[in-house]
C-alpha cells in the first residue's frame, strides 16, 4: 500500500509499506479522510521520531475484523481515536482519562492514518470506534477527535450560557472553540489572530469580533464587553504574547484555558498577587479528549450543531501530502486540510 512517510515538514514521501496483518480484536480499516492536525506539524516534537507515518484523525471503511469482534463487521464505516484510557488507573477513577498513563504511552493506529489502510489495536477498538452515521461524510467524521478535544476544554472550563469569550488564535482549534461556544449558548465571543484571512474565519464561524493579534487586545475586549473583561480566555495559539495577553484580559472569577502547545521549553511569568490573590482567576490546561468527549463529538456532527464542513479548506490526494503539510505549517493560508488516501 501506499503511505506517506514523514521525515520532516518538508520532506514526506510517497513510499510503499505492506498492509499491515491484523489478529484477534483488531480491525483492518480503508482510510478515506484523515485531517492533518497542527500537532503533525510541530517539528521540534515529531522530527526525533521520524520516520514515520503520522494521521491521527481518520474515517474510513472496515475492510476485515478480528477474532472476537462483534461490534463492527466489513463495510462498516467508521471513526476512531488514537487515544484511549484504560478506564481503571488513579486518573482514569479521578476522572482525568487524559493524564491516563496508557493513553499518554499511545494507543497508536497502525501505521497512521496518511496511508491506504490501517490497523486498530484491540484496546481501540474496543474503546475508540464508533460508526459513522449515514448522513455524515468521510470528511466530516474526521473531526471527532479534534472537536472532542475542544468540547473537553470548554467543558473543564465550566462555560455557562451567555459568559464572555476570548479566542486567542483562529486556526482550526480556534474556529472550533469559536463554533461551540456559540452552539453552547456564549454571550459576547471574540478573537483573535495575526491572519487576516482567519480573523475573517472567525467572524463566518461566530465571533461577534476579530482583532488583530498585535493589537491591545484586554482593551478592545473591555470595550467591547461593557468594561469587563473575559469570563473564559481559550488560548489557541502558542506563542508566549498570546498567554500573556489571556492574563492581562480574563475578568475577576474568570478562567484561562491554555488549550495549545508552547515550543519546548518555554515558561512564562506569574505574578501570583496580580493573577491570583483577590481575583479568584483560575488557569487551566486541556489536553486530548476522552472516549465520552468523542461520542459527544459524534453526536454533535451528526446534529450538524457546527459548520464544520464549511471549516475544510483544502483536501489532497495522498501523493499531495507534502503540500497539505506545508498549508498547515504557514498557518495563514488554510483552516483545515483534509488528506484522502484512496485518491
Amino acid at each position: 500500500m501506499r503511505v506517506a512517510q514523514y521525515y520532516s515538514n518538508k520532506d514526506i514521501r510517497l513510499e510503499e509499506m505492506a498492509v499491515p496483518a491484523i489478529g484477534p480484536g483488531e480491525l483492518l480499516v480503508k482510510i478515506f479522510a484523515s485531517g492533518i492536525c497542527g500537532s503533525d506539524v510541530m517539528e521540534w516534537y515529531r522530527r526525533h521520531k521520524a520516520p514515520l507515518v503520522l494521521g491521527h484523525e481518520i474515517a474510513g471503511e472496515v475492510v476485515a475484523a478480528g477474532a472476537g469482534v462483534t461490534a463492527f463487521s466489513a463495510g462498516d464505516r467508521i471513526a476512531a481515536t488514537h487515544h484511549v484510557p484504560c478506564f481503571t488507573c488513579h486518573y482514569c477513577r479521578g476522572g482525568h482519562e487524559t493524564a491516563c498513563d496508557t493513553l499518554l504511552s499511545g494507543t497508536h493506529f497502525d501505521p497512521g492514518g496518511f496511508c491506504e489502510y490501517v490497523r486498530l489495536p484491540a484496546i481501540n477498538v474496543e474503546r475508540g470506534t464508533w460508526k459513522i452515521p449515514e448522513t455524515v461524510s468521510y470528511d466530516e467524521a474526521t473531526f471527532v477527535e479534534p472537536l472532542a478535544c475542544v468540547l473537553r476544554g470548554q467543558v473543564k472550563a465550566g462555560l455557562r450560557p451567555a459568559q464572555s469569550v476570548l479566542v486567542l488564535g483562529s486556526g482550526i482549534s480556534g474556529v472550533l472553540h469559536i463554533s461551540l461556544a456559540r452552539a453552547l449558548g456564549a454571550g459576547l465571543i471574540v478573537a483573535t489572530d495575526a491572519s487576516e484571512k482567519r480573523l475573517q474565519a472567525a467572524l463566518r464561524f461566530g465571533a461577534e469580533y476579530a482583532f488583530p493579534a498585535a493589537e491591545n487586545i484586554p482593551a478592545l475586549f473591555r470595550e467591547q464587553n461593557n468594561g469587563y473583561g473575559a469570563d473564559l480566555v481559550l488560548v489557541c495559539a502558542g506563542a508566549v504574547p498570546a498567554i500573556e495577553q489571556a492574563l492581562q484580559a480574563v475578568e475577576r472569577g474568570g478562567t484561562i484555558v491554555l488549550f495549545a502547545p508552547t515550543m519546548a521549553g518555554v515558561t512564562i511569568p506569574l505574578s501570583v498577587n496580580d493573577l491570583f490573590w483577590r481575583r479568584d482567576v483560575t488557569v487551566t490546561t486541556s489536553y486530548a479528549g476522552s472516549p465520552a468527549d468523542c461520542v459527544q463529538a459524534l453526536e454533535l456532527i451528526r446534529l450538524r450543531r457546527l459548520p464544520l464542513a464549511d471549516m475544510i479548506t483544502h483536501r489532497f490526494g495522498l501523493a499531495d501530502t507534502g503540500a497539505g503539510f506545508r498549508l498547515v505549517e504557514q498557518a495563514d493560508t488554510s483552516i483545515k486540510v483534509i488528506i484522502r488516501p484512496q485518491e
